[in-house]
């Protein structure tokens, strides 16, 4: 008769566990069972008490506690059929740099998915004016991030009551997030003041540092520095401009990568014993869409793919000034912000060698046809000529024309341009 009562126990707390899916973080266990699954709750209980009775009579003979069974069945562990706690978080995303990332990390830290807003061409040209970087590159950016979850094209840039319907109803979500830092419309309002008004907004920290104006800013004063000041310097750089590229100049020296903030953005695994590992190097400046689609390509040539980030020296030295944009911790955080990528080496060589090959257990080295510069400087030898004569060296055809020099001139342009209807306005 115990071994009986043994045996449907056990089955009802298997059945049990099934139909349980939630996580107790109370002691008031008893009425969520109540409450979830009264039928089987009550039978379970029932048969705790035959078995209780059972002990008392037979004096415990082949049975074990029963707080062992339930601490073992795994009954009131976490379970992972609750509600789903989706965000949503905006933007325009143009020239995607690490504090773009940093702000998704956070974003997606709050929940369980992160739906993502890029704002349309048409509205960041009526709110700050034209993108450098058009919808399809933006998108491609943003969707290329580990922390992206679905995006959402051409978002209004100020939230608007039947789009925050939308986000609740078709979208699930569950709060409306951005950063610590305003977002005014052009009239003077919040852009974000009807999610707060429902009670839907959470508010994240903004990395320090670094924005799309701190960028447009570092190129146009590297313009000002080789080009020597002539008339068209002037019409780049107006105003205050001298004061404006002391300031990019001083905020460049001042990045201070700290080891946690790499831990946050590394995946945190390395290839396992049997890892096909791809290996790619570059400069990787101006992070841009071009980058995405050749790191995806790479990736999908082998089960692990590790970035080699070249040095701030190697890549002045190859490409002049006024490259690197951004300097190498930077450009480190916005590769390993990638969704395709698994680890980088921050300050990579220039030539692939045996002993990188060996030490990263590297199976085969990709370059792509797109790039800034693929000569050589004088008396250099082959970066690859290792790699190539161990037969493991491939040439991977981009699939966007996109370079940092290009994005570089629609940033002047865009400048210029605006220059320009400025003065027609004055007069």
């Amino acid at each position: 008769m115990i071994w009986l009562l043994d045996f449907a126990f056990c089955l009802l707390l298997l059945r049990f566990e099934e139909m349980m899916a939630m996580e107790y973080e109370s002691n008031n266990w008893i009425w969520d069972g109540v409450y979830y699954c009264p039928r089987l709750f009550g039978g379970l209980m029932l048969t705790a008490a035959l078995l209780g009775l059972s002990t008392t009579y037979f004096g415990g003979i082949g049975l074990f506690p029963l707080s062992y069974v339930w601490s073992d069945s795994g009954i009131f562990h976490k379970k992972k059929c609750e509600k789903k706690r989706i965000r949503y978080m905006d933007g325009c995303f143009d020239l995607m740099h690490y504090g773009h990332a940093n702000a998704l990390r956070q974003a997606k830290a709050l929940g369980d998915e992160l739906v993502v807003g890029v704002v349309s061409d048409e509205e960041i040209i009526a709110n700050k004016g034209p993108p450098v970087l058009p919808m399809e590159e933006r998108l491609a950016l943003v969707s290329g991030l580990k922390w992206v979850d679905q995006v959402i094209a051409n978002a209004p840039y100020a939230i608007t009551e039947q789009f925050m319907n939308s986000l609740f109803n078709e979208h699930k979500i569950d709060y409306i997030i951005h950063g610590d830092d305003p977002c005014l419309l052009p009239d003077g309002s919040d852009a974000y003041a009807l999610a707060k008004k429902a009670g839907r907004y959470k508010q994240i920290k903004r990395t320090e540092g670094v924005s799309s104006t701190d960028i447009v800013g570092r190129i146009l004063c590297s313009v000002k520095d080789t080009e020597g000041g002539g008339d068209h310097t002037s019409t780049l750089l107006n105003g205050d401009s001298g004061e404006r590229c002391h300031s990019q100049r001083a905020q460049i020296s001042q990045f201070l990568p700290t080891s946690q903030r790499i831990v946050q953005f590394s995946n945190g695994k390395g290839p396992g014993p049997n890892s096909r590992v791809v290996y790619i190097d570059g400069a990787f400046d101006l992070f841009h869409a071009g980058h995405v689609e050749i790191l995806k390509k790479a990736r999908q040539l082998g089960d692990f793919l590790l970035v080699g980030i070249h040095t701030d020296h190697i890549v002045r030295e190859h490409r002049g000034m006024p490259y690197p944009v951004m300097h190498v911790h930077e450009r480190s955080l916005s590769v390993l912000a990638c969704r395709y990528v698994d680890e980088v080496i921050i300050g990579a060589p220039w030539e692939v060698t045996k002993d990188m090959i060996t030490t990263f257990n590297i199976s085969i080295v990709v370059h792509g046809t797109v790039a800034e510069s693929n000569s050589l400087l004088p008396g250099e030898t082959d970066p690859y000529a290792f790699p190539k004569s161990m037969g493991i060296f491939r040439l991977l055809e981009s699939p966007k024309s996109l370079t940092t020099s290009s994005v570089s001139q629609r940033i002047v342009a865009n400048h210029e341009a605006n220059a320009m209807r400025r003065r027609h306005r004055v007069k």
